[in-house]
């Protein structure tokens, strides 16, 4: 299991709390008021006329001639109908809603916060509790479970909005105190001093195995902190959602969440269990403090000593509204389908049976563009017909997605130095190669598999650092060993006839990738590589004969790069 401990967190942490929040005009409601009003007064304009007027009986013949024959059973009277009572607390419900919606407030809220509003709003004339008798037997005592909606008149509204503007610094320590206190009491794992690395949280499932969104939404707080610690946009409330609908499908297994600042696992009686990075646990705990600063000892509360950095490749972060796309895909048909029982079959646009389109929806340009970069980066094939885009993938991209969805990130392009390889490219070596019908293969630094696609799948090994390239290179079916390949090629006795190349460029590291490739060759073997074209004419590998191709420029899509191909034949 990976020790959190140890690994780097990236993005810059944010120390001050008060620099979560941008200032908000408090001036926002004028609009809301003024139209609050005029649809209040054509509601009692309304009740007036039906119930005052005499015009009950005419409205009467509307729905009677109005309404089918089982219909007319549940056809309520028009006394019932018109009740003005009912009318303005769903109007009121429906403004209070649509001013919260004007801010962030509602986001900003801990759970427990939010329920009560959604509550009241659900409610807005109120939920009664159950009686309660008096222990002096002089009557009983009437509570209510839920308080009815205040009106939706400009003073309240403007003082309530502004109290919630300006409480959202309190909403931060709330959400802080509600994660805390829905910690499982049942497990000793979870520390009654604060915030441990490692936490449990109960009753994610309900009875009838389905997510418990009401619990499912203290975990959103708690990525909501940890991204305002980040930096980062928070996820919106009921994004965890789908987290926890792959966790139900993978019990027992650790995944990785927001770019490993967090990792978690569910168990099939529905307890999630939970690491926090150390430089998340002392921040949590620093805030409980900020609420309850003589019960949280100042160990817990203090930053970590600083432990030696682990060299790990991070990750880019990505916005959770294209998460949350990605996560909602569906299939494209690829068979006929009927969208009636009278119409003709309507044939598929193509017949990849794996083909996934985004949902429908109005989705932002920009979120759908940065999408589709990665449904690219993991093999997708953008088509479009008729402005319907599907992408074609050759392999079943949903356990990928699911990976994305989970860790939030995609590996960083400069980072991994990730430049796919084109088709034209990747053809051309395979051609300089030569491949026989007995030779094994070879691609080190493998991506998606650009030119282990052109090569035979039952005779090819892929080495790749990337867990999620390697997911896209199992679910391909190829031999995939998850490693760094310098270190890789070290400690192997393997051999193989055949390497094929495209190794990071950066800093010179194609030199000491092409001579750790060159020890992998078997006699007689070759090794084709794509390099930068000021390698065209060096003695990269002593021992081998070097064949040199014409320069290539822009080889590669986005770069402005100049490549040479190297065919060295071990002698």
């Amino acid at each position: 299991m990976t020790d959190l401990s140890h690994a780097a967190v990236t993005g810059d942490l944010v120390e001050d709390t008060t620099d979560f929040f941008a200032p908000v005009s408090a001036d926002v409601v004028d609009g809301l008021i003024g139209s609050y009003q005029a649809e209040r007064q054509r509601i009692e304009y309304l009740h007036e006329m039906m119930t005052g007027g005499g015009y009950s009986g005419a409205l009467w013949h509307f729905m009677e001639a109005n309404t089918s024959d089982q219909g007319r059973y549940y056809t309520s009277n028009i006394e019932s109908l018109m009740k003005l009572e009912p009318a303005i607390a769903s109007l009121n419900a429906s403004y209070w809603g649509r001013a919260l919606s004007l801010t962030d407030v509602y986001d900003c809220m801990p759970q427990k916060r939010r329920q009560e509003w959604t509550d009241q709003i659900r409610n807005p004339m109120g939920k009664k509790a159950e009686r309660r008798f008096r222990a002096d037997g002089e009557g009983d005592e009437e509570r209510w479970a839920i308080h009815p909606l205040p009106e939706f008149e400009e003073a309240s509204v403007r003082s309530t909005l502004n109290d919630l503007l300006l409480a959202r610094s309190q909403f931060f320590a709330e959400r802080v105190d509600g994660i805390f206190r829905n910690l499982s009491g049942e497990h000793v794992t979870n520390q009654p001093q604060g915030f441990g690395m490692r936490m449990i949280v109960a009753n994610m499932l309900t009875s009838y195995d389905s997510i418990n969104y009401d619990r499912a939404g203290y975990l959103n707080d708690l990525r909501c902190v940890i991204a305002k610690f980040m930096g980062r946009e928070e996820p919106r409330h009921g994004d965890t959602g789908p987290l926890l609908e792959i966790f139900r499908r993978r019990t027992g297994d650790w995944h990785e969440v927001d770019g490993g600042t967090i990792r978690m696992k569910m168990y099939k009686k529905g307890t999630c269990h939970i690491q926090v990075h150390p430089d998340m646990a002392w921040r949590l705990n620093a805030v409980l403090a900020s609420l309850y600063p003589l019960a949280i000892p100042a160990s817990f509360r203090t930053k970590p000593k600083a432990r030696a950095k682990s060299h790990k490749l991070f990750g880019r972060p990505l916005p959770f509204s294209v998460i949350n796309l990605l996560h909602s895909m569906r299939s494209e048909p690829c068979t006929p389908t009927r969208t009636d029982r009278w119409s003709e079959p309507r044939p598929p646009l193509t017949d990849c049976k794996w083909a996934l389109r985004f949902d429908y929806g109005n989705h932002s340009a920009v979120v759908k563009e940065e999408a589709e970069r990665v449904l690219a980066m993991i093999g997708g094939v953008r088509r479009n017909k008729n402005a319907h885009v599907w992408f074609d993938f050759d392999f079943n991209a949903r356990p990928v997605l699911d990976e994305i969805v989970l860790s939030g990130c995609i590996p960083d392009q400069k980072a991994h130095q990730f430049y796919p390889t084109s088709v034209e490219l990747g053809t051309q070596l395979i051609e300089l190669a030569d491949i026989g019908p007995t030779h094994r293969c070879i691609e080190p630094e493998a991506g998606v598999g650009g030119l282990a696609d052109l090569m035979p799948k039952d005779r090819t090994r892929c080495i790749e650092i990337s867990e999620l390239h390697c997911n896209v290179l199992r679910a391909k079916g190829y031999d995939v060993t998850q490693a760094d390949f310098l270190e890789w090629a070290e400690t192997t006795n393997e051999r193989f006839d055949r390497v094929l190349m495209n190794p990071p460029f950066s800093e010179g590291r194609w030199q000491s990738h092409t001579k750790a490739a060159g020890r992998l060759i078997a006699d007689n073997g070759n090794l084709t590589a794509i390099l930068p074209a000021s390698a065209k004419g060096k003695d990269l590998l002593p021992g081998f004969d070097h064949e040199w191709s014409s320069v290539i420029d822009n080889a590669f899509a986005g770069v402005s790069v100049s490549v040479v191909m190297l065919k060295a034949t071990k002698q």
